[in-house]
């Protein structure tokens, strides 16, 4: 543990490199025109060049929390943000599509590598003091780096072009991964206590691996509450500003995401020193489910999609605070970071395509009942996994070494 007065350094350092991480995503995703420009004849298929780290994170979300375990979470983090760095800097050279596509599926293994470890390193670093704060800002950092791509990111694009823009995420990573080499703690390697049998099948230990993790109601809760909020917090800042009044359309856009990272870091945070993260994002999703009937009854209504995404702000930051709560040990915390990452990339494929597909098919009512029953799923699924902790925890003969 670091000296009290460093804590908050640290904490902010490691959100910064949660900046970068997500500006794997952001550099793509914000400026998309420009970059479809580079590569015209492509049309649709450019999308993959955002798409391509979700899939990674898909295959691979729990083996990184695995590969941390195994080489510690300091080294993952800074490895991960030097990786990070270069294949911006390359990037930067605006290679062939193909080439550049291949980039990408190396920066899902910088971008998974962040984001289990960097967390696992806040929760574990940090005194119980700090940990509701530092967890509900680490839930920020999708958001910011959007928004800072987008205020800062577009304008430097059009005066000196993309390749700028990749060198100043290639630049940022570096020194997020100098600051951290010098300033970070170094910690024993931990044992990876779900490590296979050496002998036993990569393919079948893999599997087993996943069993292990969501057979567990103390790993897979986080996780299974991020499924849902992934699956539906972009596709929401995608489709419902567009359904506003046109004069609003621009500041909606920009405000909705400021409204969740608001939540959080003021009523998400009061609210995780006085409660558990769990009940806290039930909470979330329950206000969210009215806000979104409150849609269907008011639609084009602009207040009201600040807040069902200012209520999802609560979800953002419980469920990373939901994981030193429910597992002490940090490789057990690795491993639900892990999850998460694997479950939020679920989210980000499968949300946008289906919301927009039940409102081409359907109309804006059914579209936000469909939001409705997802919420509805993840707060049942919560609460039959904290009767599941319970059974495991009144059980006398069933040993629960990873959870208080």
């Amino acid at each position: 543990m670091p000296a009290p007065g460093r804590q908050p350094l640290l904490i902010l350092l490691l959100w910064a490199a949660g900046l970068g991480a997500a500006g794997q995503f952001s550099k793509f995703s914000v400026i998309l025109p420009e970059v479809a420009a580079l590569y015209p004849e492509r049309g649709a298929s450019i999308g993959f060049l955002v798409s391509m780290v979700s899939f990674v994170g898909v295959v691979l979300g729990l083996s990184a929390g695995i590969l941390l375990n195994r080489i510690g979470a300091r080294q993952t983090l800074i490895l991960s943000l030097l990786l990070g760095a270069a294949v911006s800097l390359f990037q930067s050279l605006l290679p062939a599509f193909s080439i550049m596509l291949g980039s990408r599926i190396l920066e899902g293994l910088s971008h998974l590598g962040i984001v289990v470890a960097a967390p696992t390193l806040m929760s574990t670093l940090t005194s119980s003091r700090w940990q509701p704060l530092a967890m509900s800002l680490w839930g920020t950092f999708f958001g910011v780096s959007f928004a800072l791509t987008a205020w800062l990111g577009i304008p430097l694009v059009r005066e000196h072009g993309v390749d700028m823009l990749f060198l100043l995420h290639a630049s940022h990573m570096a020194v997020m991964a100098c600051l951290l080499g010098v300033l970070l703690p170094s910690a024993e390697r931990a044992a990876c206590n779900m490590a296979a049998n050496g002998q036993q099948h990569p393919l079948r230990a893999g599997l087993q691996r996943h069993r292990q993790a969501y057979g567990s109601p103390f790993v897979a809760a986080p996780s299974c509450a991020w499924l849902f909020y992934a699956a539906t917090f972009v596709a929401l800042l995608t489709v419902l500003p567009t359904l506003m009044p046109a004069s609003e359309r621009a500041l909606v856009a920009g405000i909705m995401p400021l409204a969740a990272i608001a939540v959080s870091m003021t009523l998400g945070v009061f609210l995780l020193r006085r409660v558990p993260a769990i009940r806290v994002i039930a909470l979330g999703f329950t206000l969210a489910m009215a806000l979104a009937i409150a849609f269907v009854v008011l639609p084009d209504t602009s207040w009201i999609a600040i807040a069902l995404t200012g209520s999802l702000g609560l979800v953002q930051g419980a469920s990373y605070a939901a994981i030193p709560q429910l597992n002490v040990r940090a490789e057990d915390q690795a491993i639900a970071y892990g999850t998460m990452a694997q479950m939020g990339n679920i989210g980000n494929i499968i949300g946008t395509p289906l919301l927009l597909a039940v409102l081409a098919a359907a109309n804006l009512p059914i579209m936000m009942m469909t939001v409705v029953g997802l919420y509805l799923c993840a707060i049942m699924l919560q609460y039959l996994l904290s009767r599941a902790r319970d059974r495991r925890l009144a059980a006398p003969t069933d040993h629960q070494p990873e959870t208080h």
